[in-house]
Formats: C-alpha cells, structure tokens, sequence
C-alpha cells in the first residue's frame, strides 16, 4: 500500500541548503505551502537585482521620447515606472495599443529586458521548495548545511489521509468491477478491518498473467505506507462451487479424489485464484477430496477417507 498523492523531491539549482526552525527529517510534517528547503540564493539574487535595475534603467530612458512622440501612452508608462519596486516581483509592462508603440518599445529592447528579468525571477523561486499539500516526509537524502546541487534528489514527501492498493484479478472479473465499489480490506494478522472503494480499473490485460490490475482507495489515520493488507472484491457469486487449496490443484487442472478407498483424479475447473486458496467448479456434490496434499501421492494409492458432514467431503 502507498500513499496515492507523493512526491519526490528534487532541486533544480545549486547551493547551501540554509537551516530553518524545522528540521528536514523523515517523519516531519508540513501544511501545504509551507517551506520544506531553503537554499542559499544570496549570489543569484543579486544578479536578479543587478537585471531589474537594468530594466528600470532602460524604461527610464525612453521617457523623454515617450513625452515628446508618444504623449497618449506616456501616463500608462510614467505610472508602470513610478510602481516599480526593485524588491517585488516584476509587474507586467503595460499593454501596448499601437503598432508604432510597439516597435518603439521593442526596438528600445524594453520587451526582451522584461523577459529576461522574469526568467531570472521564476529561477529564484526555486531556491525555495514549498510543501505542495499538507503531509510528513517520509525520506530525506540531504541535512543543513550541505551542497545542494541540481537534479538531485533531496527527498520523498506524502499525503498520509489517502491510501492507494494495487490488485491484480483474473482477466474473468474485468467487466464486473465497477468505480466506486467498496472493498473489504483486512491487515495479515486478520485483527484490523477496513473499508476502500474501487477509485480505478485498469483498460488492458496483463498479457504474462492475464490478469487485470484495479487500485482500492482507503481512508484510516491508523494507517502507514507500506504496510500489507488482504482486499475481498465481491466481483461475482458463484454457484456450485468449492474452495480448497491452491497445492492441491495440480497444473493440469486435475485434484485427487477417493473413489472406492483409492485415489484417483478428476479434472476441475478454476474460476478464482487467491494468494493461497483456489475456487473450483464442475465438482460433483458428494466427492471425496484431499484436504491436505499426500507427499507421493499416485492414482490407485489405497487410503482411508474421514467423511465430514460437508456436502463436499475431504480426506
């Protein structure tokens, strides 16, 4: 079982991851926006700064132009300078309304300055990585203090309310399984019950095992990733059919049965496959089978059967 929304964290620049009051280790949680790394962008930021300024500059230049040749766009122009902040982010430039306009702007290279301002600063805000969602992190690959460098992973981080299983049926039950159905779920030790909904069904078959994978979503604060867990799909009743298991179903879909104290086969046909249990029908009400396998058995071996009040009895 894992967490259905997880992320893994990489840095796409380079520098000194910086310490903050919460300590980046597995098991520590975050809102949703909050700061998961902080890297140090002192020597980046200046550049960003240098590249406003240059900017603020060249807009600055052209006002005497703009005053004398351009008198019914200059206010749009004197008022984007006057806003302009060299410690906020870069407001949009002004929408040009004319083709004139237009080439004078761009000719004075105002448009490419602008752009090249704005690549800088959607780089800057990657020295910070954010907290996508609410949720803990599971993985940390970096500690304070140490060289962050770009494309490396740094860590995992999960959305605990909202689990996510993966289970592979007989391709048999692919036009049974519906979205939204609920699914029985229980932990190995059989002491835990949970309740999920189908949320996906997969649209091809696996062409190895012919099975067809659907995903189970499941709500419980108890629960952790990785943790193991037994999903009942009630896909389909089926009539006139046994349960045994699955070792004493040979390969070539035949079990021994006891005919006249002697053992004997008699083909079966599976329907259903669990982990360790396998659900057979065309077995005839009243036959005698093993109920465990017989190291060495052989059709024609005398045994005594042990009749139950089954109306499939076992050896």
């Amino acid at each position: 079982m894992i967490a259905k929304r997880r992320v893994e964290i990489y840095s796409e620049v380079e520098g000194i991851f910086k310490p903050s009051n919460i300590l980046f280790k597995p098991g520590q949680e975050y809102r949703k926006g909050q700061t998961l790394i902080r890297v140090d962008a002192s020597e980046y930021y200046s550049s960003v700064q240098s590249a406003k300024s240059n900017l603020y500059n060249d807009i600055a230049a052209i006002m005497p132009d703009l005053r004398l040749d351009f008198t019914d766009v200059f206010p749009k122009w004197q008022k984007y300078l006057s806003s302009f902040d060299l410690n906020k982010t870069t407001p949009e430039l002004p929408k040009m309304t004319s083709d004139k306009e237009n080439y004078f702007i761009t000719g004075r290279g105002i448009v490419s300055s602008y752009y090249n301002v704005k690549n800088l600063e959607q780089r800057l805000s990657k020295y910070n990585i954010h907290a996508p969602f609410s949720g803990i992190l599971t993985e940390a690959l970096v500690t304070e203090g140490s060289l962050v460098r770009g494309g490396q992973k740094l860590g995992e981080f999960i959305d605990p309310s909202v689990y996510e299983m993966e289970v592979a049926l007989s391709k048999s039950y692919a036009s049974m399984l519906k979205v939204g159905e609920t699914v029985k779920l229980t932990n190995l030790d059989k002491t835990e019950t949970y309740t999920g909904h189908v949320s996906r069904v997969n649209g091809s078959v696996d062409a190895t095992t012919q099975t067809i994978t659907a995903y189970i979503d499941v709500k419980d604060n108890t629960l952790k990733e990785g943790l193991y867990l037994e999903a009942q799909l009630d896909a389909r009743d089926e009539e006139n059919a046994i349960e045994i298991d699955r070792g004493l179903l040979s390969e070539s879909n035949e079990i021994f049965i006891v005919r006249d104290s002697l053992l004997d086969v008699m083909p079966a046909k599976p329907v259903y496959f669990s982990e360790t249990k396998v659900v057979l029908k065309e077995v005839p009400n009243g036959t005698v089978i093993l109920k465990k396998a017989v190291p060495g058995a052989y059709a024609g071996m005398l045994v005594k059967p042990f009749k139950t009040t089954d109306k499939t009895d076992d050896k």
